[in-house]
């Protein structure tokens, strides 16, 4: 009994070693959105006094997606029942995320706050608490907080002969020191450039708010994005550019500004901006020396003139304000512990945390640090106490940024938040581009944000969508498949016991795969094609359209499909023409029998092997619009622009050249088509080509009387994928176009798929993407038939088919 009792102690002893007891196990906090790396000393010191005063919490922080949350992950994450307990997310989307159920209301954590250390709303700026509200319910808590000033170069205001004591405060003003300001190259190209409407960060948004414009109404049911206030606001963007050349001559210039040192304000290429408070951190580590001051962003002379002109300087101007915000997505684990973890990042304790050891942290590495603004009003007092910049200059911004935020409009609390911001930015640029008049490209876009309200008003008055009958059908005809390809194999068969066992064997070789599609292939492409009969959002159940998706998206998007279709249609008719003479051409140049055809053949195949992101990367770098930064633009210059005085184009910045452009870098890839080419190439019978010039044919008459006719059948294989690859077309666009469902500059980068992914993944409209999903596999496969119906007529091959 006693060596019984000694090998149990000994074993409990060794068991505690090796694994804690319950009572000492630590709650894993997941927490997603804030930004981790090796210069975020402030957020680790903060990490690790909350885990000092909270030991029995592990936070585990993983950046994904660092603030700008990438929506399909949180989403598959919150569907999968494995969302993360704390969430870093833009405010901007709070309204939208809270209205899908995914976000926990915070009222009941407020309620039970208490003392000086409690978190109240009155503490914060209007602006940043009331964006984290949705219908009367706290659904986040601000953290950091920016809002736009105009920042201006004193030394170029003196250059032009402006005061630079005076900056402009009207938008008479504004238009008048820009063309002053600008300064133009004999080659009429920019050397500096006064302002640029759209630059910075100031938006349309900005604009309309100056002028005393909205975008919904109180309620959030009526979309006023075509408002009087706001026709006159895109009119005045307009004219600014206008003003300065046009909006396509300016966007070139603007496509070549970089970041840090050589951002455009800091080297003196554009002359005032609208920017953000992280602008002053920028230039006291990349431009200390520059000499700028901060002004509030013009206003119409008549808003000011009911302010009493200049009698209340900031009175008579707005700005507006985004930032980030800490959320608790429902079905954590850990909602109480999320909340402690909030509720101390939020506080002066945490703030003050963060700040003295970013300041340590740049200290030691010799970089200059400028403390960013928060929410809450009382922390602004203590940073701009305790953290204050040594430089006088720099201090004088930050008072200015602070003393406007009681004056920052946000944007619209909704669940169509991004469509309306999709829509905004959409209707300027047609504006502003001349292709339609500020009021019809406002109207447009109000008309199509209001049928998405009014549908979604609608939705509860939908029935659901009962998935029972198509299941049975798909199941019984499954059945039928099933059973008749049993009766078939027996058939087939017949009794031979050799053939069953080697039937058997091949179904089992066979099974992985057959499996895997039927789960991951079969099962995608049935549900999707019920999916395109109902309204779906991925967290809520489906709803029963019937036909009103296809309905809606060849009458109210219209426009949008068609658009993306004459895109890929141009892709076809260029792109892939080009394409198979480039790949010919190269195989008919390495079909030679020269010395070292190994290594020329290598060499053009390689780029076809190079990831797509990656040469999307390259090639928006090469083809960039200004000559300053883009490799083309720049040999373009000293060359044609020089020899000829032929302007170069501006690439992916201008509609024109755009797909163009994504032409251009398809040809980079030509050798992998090159390689069937070289097949094709080396399987013509070199008989005929003899007996072609025994009867004297010359090289291009044996080319085109020989070679091409029995190339016919490897034209028709590029021109089936050709035209598959153009309509299937997305990560190339997705790179170009910003990396975040941008389409490119009038939508002259949008293409089918990435108009599916848009509706599926940025406005979580799955039903409808099916719906496209389904559009875009009719085209395919009508043209996949047409094709094939024609080869007959022009396709040869060495062998006639009977």
């Amino acid at each position: 009994m006693k060596a019984l009792l000694r090998v149990g102690a000994a074993l409990l002893a060794a068991l505690t070693l090796l694994s804690p007891s319950l009572a000492q196990q630590k709650i894993k906090l997941v927490v997603w959105g804030l930004q981790s790396g090796k210069e975020t000393a402030g957020l680790d010191a903060q990490i690790a006094a909350f885990e000092k005063r909270n030991p029995n919490i592990k936070v585990a922080n993983l950046s994904m997606g660092a603030g700008s949350m990438n929506p399909q992950k949180l989403m598959t994450a919150i569907v999968g029942g494995v969302p993360p307990d704390v969430i870093n997310q833009d405010r901007f989307t709070i309204g939208d995320w809270a209205s899908r159920g995914t976000f926990m209301p915070l009222d009941g954590f407020l309620a039970q706050e208490s003392g000086p250390d409690a978190v109240r709303g009155a503490d914060y700026y209007p602006a940043a608490w009331n964006e984290a509200v949705y219908k009367d319910q706290v659904y986040a808590i601000p953290t950091g907080i920016d809002d736009r000033m105009l920042m201006y170069n004193r030394k170029l205001f003196r250059e032009a002969g402006l005061n630079p004591d005076k900056p402009p405060r009207t938008w008479d003003e504004l238009r008048d020191y820009a063309k002053k300001l600008t300064k133009v190259n004999p080659d009429k190209t920019y050397a500096s450039i006064g302002f640029i409407p759209n630059f910075g960060n100031s938006w349309f948004y900005i604009y309309s708010w100056m002028n005393g414009g909205s975008f919904m109404s109180p309620d959030g049911k009526t979309c006023t994005l075509a408002a009087p206030e706001n026709v006159t606001s895109m009119t005045f963007m307009k004219q600014l550019y206008d003003d300065l050349g046009g909006y396509g001559k300016v966007s070139v210039y603007q496509s070549g500004f970089q970041s840090g040192e050589l951002d455009p304000f800091f080297t003196g290429k554009v002359a005032m901006v609208i920017n953000g408070d992280w602008m002053v951190g920028n230039i006291a580590r990349y431009a200390p020396d520059l000499d700028f001051a901060i002004a509030p962003p013009p206003s119409p002379a008549e808003r000011i003139a009911r302010q009493g002109r200049f009698a209340q300087e900031k009175d008579a101007h707005v700005t507006w304000t985004g930032g980030f915000s800490l959320a608790i997505p429902k079905g954590t684990s850990h909602p109480k512990e999320a909340w402690e973890f909030i509720r101390f990042l939020s506080s002066e304790e945490g703030y003050r945390i963060y700040n003295q050891a970013q300041t340590e942290y740049n200290k030691k590495i010799g970089r200059p640090y400028v403390f960013r603004l928060s929410a809450n009003k009382n922390v602004n007092v203590m940073l701009f106490r305790e953290f204050s910049p040594g430089n006088t200059r720099l201090q004088t911004a930050l008072k200015a940024y602070i003393d406007m935020l009681p004056h920052a409009r946000y944007r619209p609390v909704t669940f169509i938040g991004q469509k309306l911001w999709d829509a905004h930015v959409r209707a300027m640029e047609r504006a502003c581009q001349g292709a339609q008049s500020p009021e019809a490209a406002l109207k447009e876009q109000q008309n199509l944000v209001q049928k998405e309200l009014d549908k979604s008003f609608a939705r509860e008055s939908l029935p659901f969508f009962n998935w029972t009958p198509p299941v049975l059908i798909v199941g019984i005809l499954g059945l039928i498949g099933i059973s008749y390809g049993a009766w078939r194999g027996k058939q087939q068969l017949g009794k031979s016991r050799m053939a069953k066992q080697e039937a058997l064997a091949g179904w089992l070789m066979a099974a992985p795969w057959v499996i895997g599609f039927l789960i991951f292939t079969l099962g995608p492409i049935l549900t999707s094609a019920m999916l395109a009969f109902t309204d779906y959002d991925v967290l809520h159940p489906a709803r029963a359209v019937g036909l009103g998706n296809f309905k809606e998206l060849l009458t109210d998007d219209r426009e949008l499909l068609m658009k993306a279709i004459g895109n890929a249609t141009f892709l076809s008719l260029y792109g892939i023409p080009f394409g198979m003479v480039t790949g010919l051409s190269i195989a008919l140049l390495l079909n030679q029998k020269v010395k070292g055809m190994n290594f020329y053949r290598t060499a053009f195949y390689i780029p076809s092997i190079v990831p797509a992101i990656a040469s999307a990367v390259l090639w928006v770098w090469l083809l960039a619009g200004d000559p300053n930064k883009g490799l083309v633009n720049a040999l373009w210059k000293e060359t044609l622009t020089a020899w000829f005085g032929v302007a170069p184009p501006g690439w992916f910045g201008v509609p024109e050249w755009a797909k163009p452009g994504l032409i251009v870098q398809g040809l980079w890839g030509a050798g992998g088509g090159m390689i069937l080419w070289l097949a094709g190439l080396q399987g013509v019978p070199q008989s005929l080509t003899e007996a072609a010039l025994i009867d004297g044919a010359n090289l291009w008459q044996r080319f085109r009387n020989v070679t091409l006719p029995l190339l016919s059948p490897y034209i028709f294989f590029n021109l089936i994928m050709g035209t598959i690859g153009a309509l299937q077309e997305f990560d190339r666009v997705y790179v170009i176009g910003g990396g975040d469902g941008g389409t490119g500059p009038l939508d002259s980068l949008l293409v089918p798929v990435l108009y599916l992914f848009n509706n599926a993944f940025r406005y979580f409209k799955m039903g409808y993407a099916s719906a496209i999903a389904w559009v875009i596999f009719v085209i395919i496969l009508g043209l996949t038939l047409v094709q094939w119906r024609l080869q007959k007529h022009w396709v040869h091959y060495e062998v006639d088919k009977k």
